[in-house]
């Protein structure tokens, strides 16, 4: 009998071409058309474990950990300073799909500085921000603002510590005049003390008490009366 023979049946061409331009594993710099780079590791066409990119356009570069295509771990981000033409370290820290996520910090271009926790590229969670007028703040951060509990310094020592809501002093706190050797604690609401307690605290060792001292305030139940206040704020506030 005739023997018949088939066809061997194949894929098309640009199958096969697309499979062998397949970027997988450690690859020499990769260049795009618009002038951009990467050095580093890939997994099926996608940047997969250490890597860095380079952004023509951008004038940034990215060294660090990444994921099916986004930075993902751990790594440092720069930008190029356009005076010396040196790259400037802008963030360094954890990363969570393509943004800051996790424990890292930042350094902002006028002198600023925070460290502390991340989300979606925020600053949230638990972290501390230098400001450059010398004051610092540590405490809890929700979307990129002071919230929940934390502590400011000020240049000239006074500090404030308690509750925080977008940002601003709120709920009840602690203001130490370290220059007048005062405490005035209260309750505070946007930034603004509605009510408290002025007391002479440390005068003898502040730089410019006030001329007279305070009359010592005896309260019969202090604590009661902090907490009818808390509690006409939360009320307030429901």
């Amino acid at each position: 009998m005739p023997v018949i023979k088939y066809p061997r049946i194949r894929d098309p061409l640009f199958y096969e071409w697309d499979r062998k331009a397949q970027k997988c594993g450690l690859r020499h710099t990769v260049y795009a058309v618009n002038g951009d780079q990467y050095t580093g590791e890939w997994l099926d066409n996608l940047k997969h474990g250490k890597g860095t990119q380079i952004w023509k356009s951008a004038g940034a570069i990215y060294s660090g950990d990444w994921k099916f295509g986004k930075r993902d771990g751990y790594g440092s981000y720069s930008i190029l300073d356009p005076v010396t033409k040196e790259y400037k370290r802008l963030y360094t820290g954890w990363w969570e799909n393509d943004r800051r996520g996790g424990r890292g910090t930042f350094f902002y271009p006028n002198g600023e500085l925070y460290e502390g926790e991340w989300s979606n590229g925020l600053r949230s969670g638990w972290g501390r921000m230098h400001y450059k007028d010398g004051s610092l703040y540590e405490g809890q951060w929700l979307r990129d603002q002071p919230n929940g509990q934390g502590m400011l310094r000020l240049p000239n020592g006074n500090r404030y510590e308690g509750g925080w809501k977008d940002g601003k002093k709120h709920g009840p706190g602690k203001y130490f005049y370290s220059d007048k050797g005062q405490l005035l604690e209260g309750i505070w609401v946007a930034d603004i003390p509605k009510c408290g307690a002025l007391v002479d605290f440390g005068r003898d060792d502040a730089p410019a008490p006030s001329q007279f001292p305070l009359p010592e305030i005896k309260l019969h139940d202090p604590a009661g009366v902090l907490g009818e206040a808390q509690a006409m704020f939360d009320d307030s506030h429901n």
